[in-house]
């Protein structure tokens, strides 16, 4: 392939051509020639059917440019440092116009001459006596006129500081004089001789002199502020000791002390508290307070005790009564239910039982015993401190005074179902846990018609027309079964008692047969509601035509 150079318009293009020897020719025109290039430098090739050779080609120029490049980077290199050298060289021969004379640079022969002359010195001193005495009387004159230079500079310096002093004490003088003619220095003189006798104490024997007042001034004062921290420190612990002593105060007496601060501030009011117990004279009536102690308190805590029991009989009492009415309703075929009341176990109750007992043992009938009286009030204190509640527990306290003083949680109530031949037990019911649903109704109304006939005071099967027998019942059968509500309502009927039933329709035949009218409550559309009065007569002719 040739190379052919770019047409220069569009209808030479097809006149021109070039020669192998790169020459191009045209009709009509000059012959043109360019030879500063290669002719086979395919770097310049613009025509054919792949540019891989043009490429490989400037590739190939790129590379060897790179070489050269780097070859002419090391001689530049070599070249700057070889210039370095030589003006190094040139600043070195350039210095040596500074010197006119040889002789200002010929230091070996000025240093002969100095060794030269330093031992014949030496020869000199060593061969005449005169001398080498002449020479140490030079030394040591010239080594007392130093001293004694010496001595004059730190005499000098002596004399200024003791001027400087002087000037000073002057200047102190005066400023003490001028202070001591001010007014109010004459107040302040009679604890001059105090101070002096401090700072003999702080300081021991010592010199006073005008330069030592200012050390002896900070001694002092850090004497001082020593003892202040120490007395400062046993004020605290004092100040400690007395707060502590009102805190031990107010927590025994909470009642004389409730309104009363335990602070340093509030001093007075205990002393006020200390005179009139000092005036009172209540060892005096150290006697009369044992006698009202057993006469008064522990008597009232045996009453309430007694008062205690007594409801606590009466508990007894009514379930005795209560059981009377049950052996009459039979719980199941030839069976009846019995209640049975045991004591609680319950850790509170019983301890408060036991503390009661302990405050009454031995008050009744009396004790000379000043140990006694006192053990029985610190008995009645905690019981009553507890009963009114504590500081900080005031919630538990009333918890626990509603339980230990209700007599009803003294007892653990059960149910015992027995044969009436013979009163044996058939089966004990501690709670109503693994019973069934109807089991636990029947339990529970034959309880509620023992306990209504123990309230109205009725007699099992005796009819009285004009006694008060209404009880009313708000959807005790709503959720029952049937069996348990019919035995339910046949004990009420047992007892002649005047029903009120309020009950969902659905349980309406469940209480028919046992009730003379009806009450029928309608509400429309949730505005107002109406009752209709019914006899049971008229409920079922109703009933019958609504049927039909």
């Amino acid at each position: 392939m040739s190379p052919v150079a770019p047409p220069r318009s569009s209808s030479a293009a097809r006149l021109r051509a070039i020669t192998r020897a790169g020459q191009i020719k045209a009709p009509g025109e000059r012959h043109e020639k360019d030879d500063r290039h290669r002719l086979d430098d395919r770097s310049r090739y613009v025509l054919g059917w792949t540019n891989a050779a043009k490429i490989a080609a400037l590739e190939a120029k790129a590379r060897t440019l790179e070489v050269r490049l780097a070859e002419l980077g090391s001689r530049i290199g070599r070249i700057q440092q070889e210039q370095n050298t030589l003006k190094a060289r040139l600043t070195t021969l350039s210095k040596l116009d500074e010197y006119a004379d040889f002789n200002e640079l010929d230091w070996q022969s000025l240093a002969s001459e100095v060794a030269r002359l330093q031992e014949e010195k030496r020869s000199l001193e060593s061969a005449s006596d005169l001398l080498r005495q002449l020479s140490e009387q030079l030394r040591e004159v010239t080594a007392a006129l130093k001293a004694l230079e010496n001595q004059l500079e730190e005499q000098r310096d002596k004399r200024s500081r003791i001027e400087q002093r002087q000037s000073d004490a002057s200047a102190l003088r005066e400023q003490t004089q001028a202070l001591l003619l001010e007014p109010k220095m004459a107040a302040q003189t009679p604890y001059f001789e105090r101070l002096d006798a401090v700072r003999r104490e702080a300081l021991g024997e010592h010199q006073l002199s005008v330069e030592s007042c200012e050390n002896r001034q900070h001694e002092t004062r850090g004497w001082l502020q020593t003892r202040m921290e120490a007395e400062a420190r046993k004020l605290n612990l004092l100040r400690d000791r007395i707060i502590q002593a009102m805190v031990a105060y107010k927590e025994e007496f909470k009642l004389d002390t409730a309104e009363v601060d335990a602070s340093i501030e509030a001093v007075f009011e205990y002393r006020n508290m200390l005179d009139k117990l000092q005036a009172d004279d209540l060892p005096r009536f150290e006697a009369r307070f044992k006698d009202l102690l057993n006469e008064n308190t522990i008597r009232e805590v045996a009453n309430f005790n007694a008062q205690l029991a007594m409801w606590r009989e009466t508990i007894r009492e009514r379930i005795a009564r209560i059981n009377t009415s049950l052996t009459q309703i039979d719980y199941n075929p030839g069976r009846y239910i019995a209640l049975e009341a045991q004591p609680t176990p319950d850790a509170d109750i019983r301890d408060f039982q036991s503390e009661l007992r302990a405050c009454t043992e031995g008050s009744l009938t009396g004790s000379d015993d000043a140990q006694y009286s006192d053990a029985k009030f610190l008995q009645v204190r905690r019981i009553i401190e507890r009963l009114r509640g504590r500081e900080g527990l005031s919630e538990q306290d009333r918890r626990w005074t509603a339980k230990v003083t209700d007599v009803r949680y003294w007892f653990v109530f059960a149910a015992s179902e027995r044969w009436r031949e013979d009163h044996r037990e058939h089966e004990h019911y501690s709670d109503s846990g693994g019973k069934s649903g109807g089991q636990k109704e029947k339990l529970a109304y034959t309880i509620l018609a023992a306990r209504l006939a123990y309230q109205f005071g009725l007699e099992w099967g005796a009819v009285r027309s004009r006694s008060f027998r209404f009880v009313v019942i708000d959807e005790a059968f709503g959720r029952g079964s049937d069996e348990s509500a019919q035995y339910g309502l046949r004990l009420f009927a047992q007892l002649n008692l005047q029903l009120l039933i309020v009950t969902p329709l659905q349980k309406i035949h469940i209480i028919e047969p046992f009730v003379s009218s009806v009450g029928f409550v309608h509400n429309e559309e949730g505005r107002t509601s109406k009752l209709r009065n019914l006899t049971i007569e008229e409920y079922r002719a109703e009933k019958a035509k609504a049927a039909g």
